[in-house]
């Protein structure tokens, strides 16, 4: 007899007692489901147009009853804007575009209250040049004691019109600015951003200083933006040195992944570790492999790093489990737990990357075929969740979200685009506000209409749209999570046992538990693993053999 399997099975509700357990249990980092909250994008309360924390707040429900575990912040903090919030002019304080500092504490609260933790996004690498560290050193001139805090340098050539160096901006163009008095500053990416000296002792003081605030303002963690960036390498040497580079490793730039920052981690582990409730560190730090990822998440420094590896990898079979056991047998020896992520606010939707028919890069921008994009991005968020260890999902993606790729250019606002070089510069595209309901001047974002155009169309996608719809996304989204909170095999651990497959289709197992996804375009055959208890499309099965459509994941249990 044949029997066909639909996409998702309705979720096992979260009840209250289940939400305190959840809240309680130890080592909850280990396998968590994080959830990332772009602010200005995610729901606005006053209607201006921008999303606040009070609009973060009132969503928080709808969050819990997603089953993700823990919500992170995106920048919130007092700032001119000229990175999108990652140009911090007060660490201590909220931009009045999001809120204020009560209403920082409200939202913690209520999220504890629902069972959620929430992490928050510290930006040690650059303040903006609105810091009053930085606008005191401009004020002060060359000698003085805040220029310290940053890198001032006397510039190149006879009369000091080059440049110190020739690093270059992620954002493109030179990563030194030149002040009025001669000296440049470095940054690394917006000039609005310049770097702090972090072997300045003031600069590690003022950041203990900041984690306890915020600690003490019962956060439950933080996400380290540039985490590979803090320390730079010795006399700040040009990359065209070629024998001082070769001292520094073949691997590493002079500007990223240096040593010396572990040193600065293991004293922000001892802070952390002095607060009750298992408050953890997140890494976003780029590394040549994921290998020297794994230096971050030693047992006495950070407890994650974002896996950026897996992120940029194509959708292919073998790929994709080369990247897996690379992951996992690099951050076994350290007892860290592997992450996996497929968007987030700086790349790509992986509904768009992967409607490209060969599933390739990160920065694609093209619409593609849209279907085949939301296919294999579902089919590639069930294998992401069976994975062993935790997982981040970028807001809107439960939704099939695709980038938004024909934004006119005077609506743009993120400065890379602006720059010419260096990032991709169309991060504005994954960032634009999600909708929440079908009609509406934006969807229900806000009453005031969105900071970015949302798209014609971009109501049937919305919460609204697809709650309560069999087969819809949101709705796999949430059977998924539910599942893997209820299956004893999937979530934390650091191995899975790989299944003879198809060419082109990946099996494992993980106790009772099966995987099977198939990378492929074409429908392929497998053996029945016991019950489907989940698959990202229509799944046939007859005489103990399945026929698992292309670009489809299949969860099965033998329990």
């Amino acid at each position: 007899m044949s029997q066909q399997h639909s996409a998702a099975q309705a979720p096992t509700p979260r009840t209250a007692s289940a939400v305190a357990t959840a809240t309680r249990r130890r080592d909850w980092w280990r396998d968590a489901v994080i959830y990332q909250v772009y602010p200005r994008s995610f729901a606005d309360s006053d209607g201006d147009g921008m999303g606040d924390l009070e609009g973060v707040r009132t969503r928080l429900p709808y969050l819990r009853d997603l089953g993700v575990d823990a919500v992170w912040l995106s920048p919130f903090y007092a700032s001119p804007q000229a990175d999108a919030g990652y140009d911090v002019a007060d660490y201590r304080a909220v931009d009045p575009m999001f809120g204020t500092l009560l209403d920082a504490d409200a939202l913690i609260r209520d999220a504890h209250e629902l069972g959620l933790r929430i992490i928050v996004d510290l930006v040690p690498n650059h303040s903006s040049d609105q810091h009053e560290w930085f606008k005191r050193a401009l004020a002060e001139g060359p000698g003085s004691p805040c220029r310290d805090r940053y890198h001032f340098r006397p510039g190149k050539g006879e009369n000091g019109e080059l440049p110190p160096n020739d690093w270059e901006s992620i954002f493109g163009g030179p990563a030194w600015t030149r002040v009025e008095d001669g000296e440049w500053y470095l940054h690394l990416f917006a000039p609005e951003q310049p770097d702090f000296n972090w072997e300045h002792p003031a600069v590690g003081d003022e950041f203990r200083s900041i984690l306890r605030f915020w600690l003490d303002m019962g956060v439950d963690g933080f996400r380290i933006d540039v985490a590979h960036g803090l320390v730079k390498a010795e006399g700040l040497p040009d990359l065209g040195d070629h024998d001082q580079l070769k001292l520094l490793g073949n691997d590493v730039m002079p500007f990223f992944d240096q040593d010396g920052v572990h040193e600065i981690y293991r004293q922000w582990r001892r802070i952390l570790d002095e607060y009750s409730g298992e408050r953890i560190f997140v890494a976003e730090a780029w590394t040549p492999t994921v290998e020297r990822t794994a230096h971050y998440v030693r047992p006495d420094e950070l407890h994650q790093a974002f896996n950026f590896q897996y992120l940029s990898t194509h959708w292919d079979a073998g790929e994709l489990r080369g990247v897996i056991d690379r992951t996992l047998d690099a951050m076994r020896p350290v007892g860290a737990p592997s992450t996996w992520v497929l968007s987030n606010h700086d790349v790509t939707r992986h509904t768009t990357r992967f409607a490209n028919p060969a599933g390739l890069g990160t920065q694609i921008r093209l619409p593609g075929d849209r279907e085949l994009g939301l296919k294999r991005a579902r089919a590639a968020t069930l294998l992401m969740l069976a994975l062993p260890g935790s997982a981040y999902v970028y807001q809107g993606e439960e939704l099939g979200l695709p980038d938004v790729t024909d934004l006119p250019d005077e609506v743009r606002q993120d400065p890379a685009y602006f720059r010419g070089a260096g990032q991709d510069g169309f991060r504005d595209g994954c960032r634009v506000p999600i909708p929440w309901t079908r009609t509406g001047s934006s969807y229900g974002f806000g009453a005031g209409g969105s900071w970015l155009p949302q798209p014609e169309g971009w109501g049937e996608l919305s919460v609204e749209a697809q709650t309560g719809v069999p087969g819809s996304t949101l709705e796999l989204y949430r059977t998924a999570l539910s599942v893997r909170r209820d299956q004893p095999d999937l979530g934390a651990g650091d191995a899975v046992e790989w299944l003879r497959a198809p060419e082109g289709v990946l099996a494992f197992r993980r106790g009772e538990f099966v995987c099977v996804a198939n990378t492929t375009g074409e429908s392929v055959t497998v053996p029945v693993h016991g019950r489907v208890l989940l698959s990202s499309g229509e799944v046939t099965e007859a005489d103990g053999e399945a026929k698992v459509p292309g670009d489809t994941t299949v969860w099965w249990t033998t329990g």
